[in-house]
């Protein structure tokens, strides 16, 4: 497959020209009319439950009435300055880009609709969620001196692949989804994570399972990927006697037969599945393991929590439990959302607005370079969508919740 960037274009041309490639068209948090594998029909979607903090225990969703407007004041002046997205537009994994993009699209229209002087332009690089395909395209977003911001990598991966050009380049790069924990372990000054990590999401998760979902045998079952390892063994560490070695198990991006996984769960018959990795292998995973006759709860993470899952599914996704650190957009903010991108918000969505919402005020603040981008980012304290957005020395945010799905 060879490589594709978008360069030099409004992103609402972007989506057009998304549209035109053939992506798919999908619904979410609440979303309906799925279809099966089997060619089924389906109404199962993805819905938002309860909120976690790091204990595991439940908290109250806040209403926000206060959270960034990338419109600003309608009176900013800028030019030769632009931002950036890199990630997955196409390919397997393709949903989980193209969710953070329209996010970043939201906050460009809006902020670009209210402030006539300043025209900020979103240039796209796709990965296609590969490492290698990112390192090719990094040199790219670092050689253009008008990016000064950069939202992405998307997936874990491709951020340590490529974490070490752009914090050389000293280009500041927000990622709206990529959690394996080592990634601010690197040294790097230039990167910032718009949600929680593995760590916060392993731990809760494995005690949601033996606590809210008295899970007392789990399997646990990672693919290949930096996010699938480093998120499994945090689940496997947490969950402890409970996690079963006899059906542990290890599979690759891009199997589509697990027939022998399958075999080896079903023997030892466990309360719980959790499978970390994306939906591209979730959704044939689970589908044989209820061929198989497994009828142990399916659970997931952020990279299978996608309306992709349930459509590739089919019936087979009915109950699955589906985790996210990431926030479901609230119903004006969807509206919006929708309106724009004629989809409802995903997986992601809401980080790739927020994210992108806070280089649009570094821009509307005077901003013009790199350093000043960075600057304004390692000093942001503010409110998001949901969420609070302030960062410590490594990047990682100061609080972090998650988020529980079921999929009915």
């Amino acid at each position: 497959m060879h490589r594709r960037t978008a360069r030099g274009a409004l992103i609402v041309g972007v989506a057009a020209a998304l549209a035109v490639a053939g992506c798919s068209s999908k619904t979410t948090d609440g979303g309906s009319s799925e279809t099966s594998g089997s060619g089924e029909s389906s109404a199962l979607s993805i819905q938002p439950g309860v909120l976690l903090d790091s204990a595991g225990n439940e908290v109250a969703s806040a209403d926000v009435t206060d959270a960034a407007d990338p419109a600003g004041s309608g009176n900013a002046t800028c030019s030769g300055v632009s931002l950036a997205m890199a990630g997955a537009l196409t390919g397997a994994n393709a949903a989980l880009g193209q969710n953070i993009l329209y996010g970043a699209k939201l906050a460009l229209d809006k902020h670009n609709k209210a402030n006539p002087n300043c025209q900020v332009e979103m240039e796209t690089f796709d990965t296609e969620g590969d490492p290698q395909k990112a390192t090719q395209v990094a040199p790219n977003i670092v050689s253009n001196q008008s990016i000064i911001g950069l939202l992405g990598p998307a997936f874990s991966g491709e951020t340590k692949a490529t974490g070490p050009i752009f914090n050389q380049s000293g280009l500041p790069f927000l990622t709206a989804s990529a959690t394996n924990p080592t990634l601010t372990e690197n040294g790097w000054t230039t990167f910032f994570r718009g949600l929680g990590n593995d760590n916060s999401q392993g731990s809760v998760v494995a005690k949601y399972l033996t606590g809210t979902l008295d899970a007392k045998k789990v399997c646990v079952v990672q693919d290949d990927s930096d996010y699938g390892v480093g998120l499994a063994r945090v689940v496997t560490e947490t969950l402890g006697a409970a996690a079963d070695p006899a059906c542990s198990a290890s599979v690759k991006t891009g199997q589509k037969d697990f027939s022998a996984t399958v075999s080896q769960i079903k023997g030892e018959s466990p309360d719980a599945v959790w499978y970390s990795g994306y939906y591209a292998e979730a959704a044939p995973f689970v589908t044989q393991l209820r061929e198989g006759g497994v009828t142990a709860t399916f659970t997931s993470g952020d990279g299978t929590n996608d309306p992709e899952f349930v459509k590739q599914a089919g019936e087979s996704a009915n109950g699955a439990i589906l985790t996210c650190p990431c926030v479901p957009a609230p119903a004006a903010l969807a509206e919006q959302y929708e309106e724009l991108n004629g989809q409802a918000p995903g997986v992601y969505s809401v980080e790739g607005y927020d994210l992108t919402t806070i280089m649009l005020k570094a821009i509307d603040s005077g901003v013009k370079d790199r350093a000043g981008m960075l600057a304004f980012v390692k000093n942001y304290d503010g409110q998001g969508v949901g969420k609070k957005y302030q960062w410590n020395d490594k990047g990682e945010l100061s609080n972090a919740l998650i988020q529980i799905y079921k999929v009915n």
